[in-house]
């Protein structure tokens, strides 16, 4: 496959300079970052739709952009049943966690865990969320660079230091309103490389209705599948159920994403920015679903992954960019610039959470003595800080990479159990420390025995159910040009054959991916609610703050009310010297309007 042109780096290089310059600008527009309130939460100013399409972007990792594809080429469309998976998703973090913690005011989630249980919890969540996010973001700005470069020869390590830096730059400087803004840039970018790729696949095949018809007559419209076994990989069920357990994880209780619609300026704001981006989810779904079509179309009588022509999945994209576009100077380079968009967006939004959790949870609370002004520089120290980690982490996934992944999918399996958390916190008003604090390890213990086995016994491909593939037009002799992908290091140590399988590798270890994090979540509620009422949760008495009440629900009909009152109250409040706590819906509680004689109450809950 011919290399990279001129044009492709220039395209390349501007998609990094746009993105350091919009960094560059939100450090000085304003006034700069005077507070650690501006650096990390954009001063809680933000409006609905950049918000809306950062959410969108940092969802949308390199990963993908040329892993989604890949997916589908490999096991058909049924992939797109995410589309409900995501509306029910967005539901249940709008309607659910988002009323609380925008009721809170809060900048870290894991905040919230002090204040409905104790703080040992909170550091409990704020570790995992540290090593769990430096752990993503090695890989995520590692294995898309490895792709690309072993198809199209794009520098590796020049592409992995460039983005590193970039990102760290922009947001050290411009803080989260540079990491939303860049995330709008990178949106853009990204529909374009996949619209690119979609656009001439149509032309080159003369008319999508050839890529439905091929994919029809390939099995690839495999949408509907209610097979109701859980050991399945991807079937109506476990992507319906397990997959809104596995995405709430991230989208409802994941700092990375809360930070963002918590900074929205009314509560209004943030549930619109939530439902603007399910829009966006959709239609990056369907591009994706669309180019793995096309992936199909064309190379349905000669794979290039059997024929040895790319050595992993994810190489396909690339492999078929080069294929149909190299005539095109520049367009190939907005492809990589779009897969790397990706990948800025993801670690951006990363750095910046962990920005705010370093600074919140771990810094705030045990110095209290210092001023705002020295909070934000620090908080730009700690995004410098973390991004060189994340670098590190890329080199370190060079090293060993499959054993990072098998990290990252075993520290996947904590957002179930952190969910559960959260979801006990909120939704039980009996629930306790003790409760939480037992259920929490449970889930642990679980999700991480289902998760650990299923590295060392991966599922059989009766259960993942690859769709064929076929090499019988080819005309390459098929030669081995390329490094072979690795081998995950735990099965190679248990290279056991299926002979040797124990019981619970067919049944237990087997369990779909998507069904971790239900498991741990509904482990956690169970085990929390039944310790809760052993050990006297019926007789504690919660702030009905920390909970969902009816009226957050009911305020969802009386919008256009509260909108007014809310800004009323926004402003009184900026006037006085209170805690800033998140605007209440002044139209159903009496309580919040009497500001004064509660300061000191609600001083008092931030001690």
């Amino acid at each position: 496959m011919g290399g990279f042109s001129v044009w492709d780096y220039v395209v390349f290089a501007a998609m990094l300079l746009v993105s350091a310059v919009i960094g560059i600008y939100y450090a000085f527009a304003g006034g700069g970052q005077k507070t650690s309130k501006d650096f990390l939460m954009g001063g809680r100013s933000m409006s609905a739709v950049p918000v809306a399409l950062s959410l969108t972007a940092s969802f949308m990792s390199a990963v993908t952009v040329l892993g989604t594809p890949a997916e589908i080429y490999r096991y058909g469309a049924i992939f797109c049943i995410f589309a409900i998976t995501y509306t029910l998703v967005v539901l249940c973090s709008a309607e659910i966690f988002l009323p609380v913690f925008y009721r809170l005011g809060i900048t870290s989630t894991y905040e919230y865990l002090e204040l409905r249980f104790n703080k040992y919890l909170r550091l409990c969540g704020t570790f995992l969320f540290i090593i769990q996010t430096t752990l993503y973001t090695g890989i995520v700005i590692y294995a898309p660079a490895l792709a690309l470069n072993q198809v199209t020869g794009f520098d590796l390590w020049g592409a992995v230091v460039a983005t590193g830096v970039v990102c760290t730059f922009y947001c050290t400087l411009g803080g989260l309103k540079a990491v939303v803004w860049t995330d709008v840039f990178q949106v853009g970018i990204m529909v374009a490389g996949f619209s690119s790729v979609i656009i001439r696949a149509v032309v080159v095949q003369e008319g999508i209705g050839r890529i439905i018809n091929d994919s029809y007559y390939g099995g690839r419209l495999n949408f509907w599948d209610f097979n109701p076994n859980p050991l399945q990989r991807h079937t109506f069920w476990t992507i319906i159920i397990g997959g809104t357990f596995t995405w709430t994880g991230i989208y409802g209780v994941n700092q990375s994403q809360v930070q963002r619609y918590i900074a929205c300026k009314t509560r209004f704001h943030a549930k619109m920015s939530l439902y603007i981006n399910l829009v966006g989810l959709w239609a990056i779904l369907v591009c994706a679903t669309l180019c793995g079509l096309s992936l199909y179309s064309i190379y349905k009588d000669c794979d290039p992954w059997t024929a040895k022509q790319v050595s992993a999945l994810d190489q396909l994209m690339p492999y078929l960019v080069l294929d149909i576009l190299r005539d095109f100077p520049g367009v190939p380079g907005l492809f990589v610039a779009s897969a790397y968009s990706g990948t800025l967006s993801t670690v951006s939004s990363s750095i910046n959470a962990l920005a705010a959790v370093t600074v919140e949870d771990l810094i705030r609370p045990y110095f209290r003595s210092l001023s705002e002004k020295k909070l934000s520089w620090i908080s730009m120290g700690m995004s410098l800080f973390y991004g060189a980690v994340c670098i590190a982490m890329a080199a370190l996934a060079s090293l060993l990479g499959a054993l990072l992944q098998a990290a990252l999918s075993i520290f996947g399996m904590v957002g179930g159990p952190l969910l559960g958390l959260f979801a006990l916190g909120i939704l039980c008003s009996f629930a306790n420390g003790i409760g939480a604090f037992v259920g929490l390890i449970t889930g642990f213990v679980i999700s991480l025995w289902v998760g650990i086995g299923s590295q060392i016994y991966p599922p059989l491909p009766e259960r993942t159910m690859p769709l064929p593939l076929s090499t019988a037009g080819c005309n390459i002799s098929i030669s081995s040009n390329l490094t072979t992908s690795t081998e995950n290091p735990l099965t190679t140590i248990f290279s056991t054959q299926a002979a040797e399988r124990p019981v619970l590798a067919e049944h237990w270890y087997s369990l779909s991916y998507l069904y971790f994090s239900t498991l741990g979540t509904l482990t956690t509620i169970v085990v929390g609610m039944i310790i809760s009422l052993l050990t006297g949760g019926l007789k504690q008495n919660t702030d009905s703050k920390f909970l969902l009440t009816k009226e957050d629900f009911l305020s969802n009909f009386s919008w256009s009310k509260s909108e007014r009152a809310e800004k009323v109250v926004v402003l009184n409040w900026k006037t006085s010297t209170m805690v800033a706590e998140g605007t209440d819906n002044p139209a159903f509680s009496h309580i919040e309007m009497d500001e004064a004689s509660d300061k000191n109450k609600a001083n008092g809950l931030h001690i």
